[in-house]
């Protein structure tokens, strides 16, 4: 792919969607995924309570009824095996399933260790990124925290450069549709911190960042890819 598609030479990268996901991931050094309403946010949730989410891919835009409930079957069958309690793709929840998407729910809901929390958005967009790439999960209550945890890990920099997903809405017939509040977070995040040479400002210690911003996020959605 031509230099100028990848954005070589920058520190910090942008793109919309799993299908931008796709293009850079593996350009990057760490993948900021930002999908404010509601995947990312539900994720800063969670990590404030010290939940670790597993996130799920989950078929959106045109998938047929088949293709979302064999989807149900194959996440509910990853929760198990993860050891995991599976969370609801919908905002409606029972007291059987008392998590979902919504941060208010996860917020509410009664603690658990590690829920699955399928998303056709946000963990499309982290399962595009190949092994070893760092995933972060990013929303509007957590600019400084992430920023932190990037700049204290080195991030940002044309050789490490961080690509930062704006997640949009996938419409009924599978097109893109970029969203105002994925947008304005991912724009939070890029210029977050101070810029040098394309990327963020020197590396602080590592053992000063904020310790929830780097668990947000963090986790390897490799199944549902």
């Amino acid at each position: 792919m031509d230099g100028w598609a990848v954005q070589s030479g920058s520190g910090v990268r942008f793109h919309w969607g799993p299908t931008g996901a796709s293009r850079l991931a593996n350009e990057a050094a760490c993948l900021v995924a930002v999908d404010v309403l509601s995947f990312t946010t539900a994720v800063s949730v969670a990590v404030d309570r010290g939940i670790r989410v597993l996130p799920f891919r989950w078929p959106g835009g045109p998938a047929s009824e088949a293709e979302r409930s064999g989807a149900a079957q194959v996440t509910a069958a990853y929760a198990r095996q993860s050891g995991a309690r599976l969370a609801s793709h919908r905002h409606p929840v029972t007291p059987e399933t008392p998590w979902s998407l919504s941060p208010a729910h996860l917020r509410a809901a009664p603690f658990v260790a590690r829920p699955v929390l399928p998303s056709p958005n946000g963990a499309a967009i982290a399962a595009a990124a190949p092994p070893g790439v760092r995933v972060v999960a990013a929303c509007l209550r957590n600019i400084t925290a992430v920023g932190t945890w990037l700049t204290c890990h080195g991030y940002g920099t044309p050789e490490h450069p961080v690509v930062v997903i704006a997640a949009g809405e996938l419409s009924p017939d599978g097109s893109l549709r970029p969203a105002l509040e994925d947008l304005l977070g991912a724009g939070a995040h890029s210029g977050s911190r101070s810029h040098s040479a394309g990327g963020y400002a020197r590396p602080c210690r590592a053992d000063r960042a904020p310790s929830r911003a780097g668990c947000a996020g963090s986790g390897r959605p490799r199944p549902g890819r």
